[in-house]
């Protein structure tokens, strides 16, 4: 099992061209509007016929479509990405603080709907991508990483590989090191989403990751989880941790120094497409 503490290994350096950026406007069939998505395409996309790899990688809470091009330490960071590895990478916009699921209260959240019956097919429709679980995986940051993990632990049909960082892994905000009014703010907006009735104890809620444990286990996805040492959600990440290890679900979990900035997402998105690159297949 891979399960490792403060892990580091090196990122090898590559020699990248200039890929290419589209903006697009994907129309969402249970929400009724329209939602927009950056699609990088590596430099070897205009110059074949070749099909790609897909990279779906998620933004934070109050984020948006294009926050990974924009607020990146590291100018082109994701057009350096695709050319490094030669894949496609979709950047899509949801709702703010709405967790990327489809909540039974709110027809206006319903992200999970969204992503499965909409997003990826269009993506798929629109672009050469090798439309197959192999060559399919997903990561965000914060309120993305949270997406990134419940859309794949419901859909292992999807995706090959999973991660996250810095990411919500439970909603319980008892657990984030944040002021009580922004607990309660959040505690308000998730029981508007999910019900007056939300529990937040064991067992856990399945709209929360620390909920789905027994099917990532089940599911066999590669798993990525990392999170800095400062950040205020790192118990939540060391909680579902603990539960991947006590139901023996193979994961790589690392500990960096670092807190909820775009500093540290900057230095660990080359991390995870070097995990990513071990499991997707380009052919």
């Amino acid at each position: 099992m891979k399960n490792f503490l403060f892990t580091f290994f090196l990122i090898p350096t590559f020699v990248w061209a200039q890929a290419k950026v589209d903006t697009i406007e994907v129309y969402s069939s249970g929400m009724k509007k329209v939602l927009k998505a950056a699609v990088t395409l590596p430099s070897d996309y205009s110059n074949s016929n070749s099909k790609f790899p897909v990279l779906y990688l998620l933004h934070g809470g109050s984020g948006a479509f294009d926050d990974w091009h924009k607020k990146v330490t590291e100018p082109g960071l994701v057009n350096k990405m695709a050319d490094s590895y030669n894949l496609i990478i979709v950047t899509p916009g949801v709702g703010p603080a709405s967790y990327y699921f489809d909540s039974p209260t709110m027809d206006s959240v319903q992200y999970e709907t969204y992503f499965i019956e909409d997003l990826i097919p269009e993506i798929d429709k629109k672009y050469r991508t090798l439309s197959k679980k192999e060559s399919r995986a997903i990561t965000g940051l914060s309120m993305g990483g949270h997406g990134a993990m419940l859309l794949s632990a419901k859909h292992p049909e999807l995706f090959v590989a999973a991660g996250s960082m810095s990411g919500v892994m439970n909603i319980d905000t008892r657990l984030w090191k944040v002021p009580e009014n922004f607990q309660k703010l959040r505690q308000s907006q998730q029981r508007a989403m999910l019900g007056e009735d939300l529990q937040y104890d064991a067992p856990f809620s399945t709209y929360t990751i620390v909920g789905l444990v027994d099917k990532m286990k089940s599911n066999n996805i590669a798993l990525i989880l990392d999170i800095g040492v400062d950040d205020f959600l790192i118990e939540t990440n060391r909680q579902l941790h603990q539960l991947l290890l006590n139901n023996q679900t193979d994961h790589d979990y690392t500990e960096r120094p670092g807190a909820h900035t775009w500093e540290y997402w900057t230095e660990a998105l080359p991390y995870h497409l070097l995990f990513f690159s071990k499991h997707l297949k380009w052919e």
